[in-house]
Parts: structure tokens; C-alpha cells; sequence
């Protein structure tokens, strides 16, 4: 089979790294599908085997694609629509699979080159302008529904990735056999070509963690991912003060964000006086990160808003180590009170919960096994392969 592959984002880059793109890409290479993975010119190469990367204009000078829309990737989309319809017009594919908003460039083309389409669906197109902060316009946001809409009606197969957006999608389409929930649950390393280019800090796992420890610090908290309103860094950091009251000995290490806002949450922990118990790294690469997940004692998933599931919480899941969590629905869809630590988006509770997974080792014992099992049967590799196995059955 041959797939052309939509991947509207900066592919594979520290910003926001659509990992998703990558796992699909790489677990279908392997099960034989020969692929064409079209995405913007600003990114790092990254190694499958049966996957060939092509990439529009890079555009320096228009500076780097944010998460979230943005008039900068509406520009760069222009590109993408003539670079697949080039694609289209010179290669015979068995599929298009388009990931996110260029389901929208497939539906334009589908009824003229009549291809088999797969829709990627990661978010409600609609949810995501009300999270970044575009929902001001009542209809762009109802031209957005009905795009998605009618992307879902006219898709051969649609791929969600979280039980949520699965009952969305599946409320808004006839054929329901056609719907997949395959979540991004697997999170071994990327396989980069050449040495990666990034803006990331190189910092020592090793030297801040003994830091933390010459310091007094015997237990440490972690988040890392982006420093986006909605990942809920406010909410973590309002209750540090709690945590530290009940526990002096406990600090929090936040890995992840852009300098701009690292600078603004390290005055926020100044102003909450907690700035002496919480180190702010930025962005680091891959492996550093990966670090200090292995290292630290309680990990944290502080969300306070969205539909779909963090990526990371499979990782999490995974990892040998306690997890935190908002009680909120993103995250309930997967996690329960057996495999995590959860707790209502509000400091109070948020604090009680992370100093019971420092320091209840019974609890985290069994809940730290029960998120394995979980991860094991549902969201493994293995488990991930057979669901894309029914995927590449359907589109036969």
C-alpha cells in the first residue's frame, strides 16, 4: 500500500513535537505501507525505513510555527495544498492520511483525484480556537464545526485519539465501523537524522538534582511538557506554598517553555514565595527530559482544560513512577483513582495529593503497579500495533 501523509506541522521539532505523526507514521512503515510524509519545511528529519519526508518552503524569516493556530500556519497551509496537489497528480495512492487540519485540504481534493481519505482527528478543530484563544469570532468557529462536520461524514476512516473526542466523533457520523480509537500511547525514542538543531538548554540531570539535594531537597516533583495556560503551571505553582508549608524538604522541577515564558512563571513563584523551592529549566532535548522523568519521585499532569488526553500520560503511566493529575475529563478518560493520584484543579487539593504521593509509599506501591498493568493491556505497543492492524483492514 502507498499513503500520502498530510502532517501540517513542524516535523520533528522541539516545539511541539507532533509525535503522533511520527508513531503512526513508523508503526505503518513496519507493517508495509510505503509513505509520503508531506509537512512544512521547519523541522528535523527523523529515520523510518519506507518513509520519505518532503517538505515545503522553510520561510527563516517568518520565525518559528507556534502550537496552536496561528496566521503563520495559515500561510504556510497554502504551500501544502499545492505541494499535495503536485504529489496527487504525479503519484497513485492506495490513501491520504491527513492529520488535523489538513483533513480540510483532503476534502477539496478528495472528489477530484478520488482517493481513499483517513482523518487524523487530535482535536475538535472548533475546541482548539477557544483553547489558543480565537474564539472571539462566532463564525469562524461555526465555519469550523461544519468543515469537521462534513470531514468526518466524507473520511473513510477517522482515527480519534481519546475516548472524549471517540464519542464526539462517533455522535456525528452514520458508519460508526469506520471510527478508531488508536491513542498515542507509545513513546519509544525518535530515531533523529543527523544531529538535531534546537533552541533547547543543555543542562545536567545529574548536577540539578544534587543541587536540590545539597539543598535539603529529598523529594522532587516534576512537570515537563510545553508552559501553555491551559497545562495549568499556574495551578502547580499556586500549590507549592501549600506543599511547602507541609513539606520543606520537597522542590519542584519544571522542564519545558519558551524563555518568555519560563521568565513569567519564575516571577510568579517569586510573588507566591516559592521561587526557592522550584527550579525552571526551559526546553531541553529529548533525552534530558527523559531524565529526569526517570529520576525524579512524583510526576505531574496539572491540566486544567481540553478535551483530549496528554500524550505523555502513557508515558506516565509506564514509568515506575507515581503521577499526579487534575480530576478533570482529559485526563478521567484514562486515568482512575487506582493508577494515579487525582485531585480537583484547585491548590489545595491539587498540594494534598502531591504530598501524598511523596510520601505514602503503600499508595504509591499499588498505584504505581496498577498503571503498569493498565499501560500493559491497553496501551503497549502490541496494543497499539493491532489497532492500527484494523485501521489498514478497513482502508483495503
Amino acid at each position: 500500500m502507498k499513503s500520502l501523509v498530510i502532517a501540517p506541522q513542524p516535523f520533528f521539532s522541539p516545539r511541539g513535537t507532533p509525535m503522533s505523526v511520527y508513531y503512526r507514521a513508523l508503526v505503518m512503515a513496519q507493517k508495509g505501507v510505503e509513505i509520503d510524509l508531506l509537512t512544512y519545511g521547519e523541522g528535523q528529519d527523523v529515520e523510518i525505513p519506507n518513509v520519505r519526508i518532503i517538505r515545503t518552503p522553510r520561510f527563516r524569516f517568518l520565525g518559528n510555527v507556534k502550537t496552536g493556530p496561528s496566521a503563520l500556519k495559515l500561510f504556510l497551509d497554502f504551500f501544502i495544498f499545492w505541494w499535495t496537489v503536485g504529489l496527487l497528480i504525479r503519484r497513485r495512492y492506495d490513501f491520504v492520511h491527513a492529520h488535523e487540519e489538513a483533513v480540510f485540504i483532503a476534502l477539496v481534493l478528495k472528489p477530484i483525484f478520488r482517493f481513499k481519505l483517513v482523518y487524523d482527528m487530535h482535536s475538535s478543530l472548533p475546541e482548539q480556537l477557544h483553547n489558543f484563544g480565537w474564539s472571539g469570532s462566532s463564525l469562524l468557529k461555526k465555519m469550523f464545526a461544519a468543515f469537521e462536520d462534513a470531514a468526518l461524514r466524507s473520511a473513510n476512516a477517522v482515527i480519534t485519539i481519546c475516548p472524549a473526542l471517540a464519542e464526539f466523533a462517533t455522535s456525528r457520523i452514520t458508519d460508526t465501523e469506520k471510527h478508531f480509537l488508536i491513542e498515542n500511547s507509545i513513546y519509544e525514542p525518535v530515531r533523529l537524522a543527523g544531529k538535531m538543531s534546537t533552541d533547547a538548554t543543555e543542562v545536567s540531570v545529574d548536577d540539578i538534582l544534587g543541587k536540590l539535594a545539597a539543598g535539603g531537597g529529598k523529594s522532587a516533583l516534576l512537570y515537563a511538557g510545553t508552559l501553555e495556560t491551559y497545562q495549568g503551571i499556574d495551578l502547580l505553582l499556586e500549590s507549592m506554598p501549600v506543599v511547602k508549608a507541609t513539606s520543606d524538604s520537597t522542590r519542584l522541577i519544571v522542564v519545558g517553555g519558551s524563555p518568555q515564558q519560563v521568565e513569567h512563571y519564575r516571577s510568579m513563584a517569586a510573588g507566591l514565595g516559592v521561587d526557592d523551592v522550584c527550579i525552571f529549566t526551559g526546553r531541553v532535548p529529548q533525552a534530558i527530559a527523559k531524565g529526569f522523568t526517570a529520576k525524579a519521585d512524583v510526576l505531574t499532569s496539572p491540566r486544567t482544560r481540553g478535551m483530549n488526553t496528554p500524550l505523555k500520560v502513557y508515558e506516565l503511566l509506564d514509568c515506575g513512577k507515581p503521577l499526579v493529575a487534575t480530576r478533570i475529563p482529559s485526563h478521567t478518560q484514562v486515568l482512575t483513582e487506582t493508577v494515579a493520584f487525582l485531585a480537583e484543579p484547585v491548590p489545595k487539593d491539587f498540594a494534598a495529593q502531591l504530598v501524598r504521593a511523596a510520601n505514602d509509599t503503600d499508595a504509591v506501591a499499588a498505584t504505581v503497579a496498577n498503571a503498569r498493568q493498565l499501560y500493559a493491556e491497553d496501551y503497549s505497543p502490541i496494543a497499539y500495533g493491532q489497532k492500527i492492524d484494523g485501521l489498514l483492514d478497513r482502508i483495503r
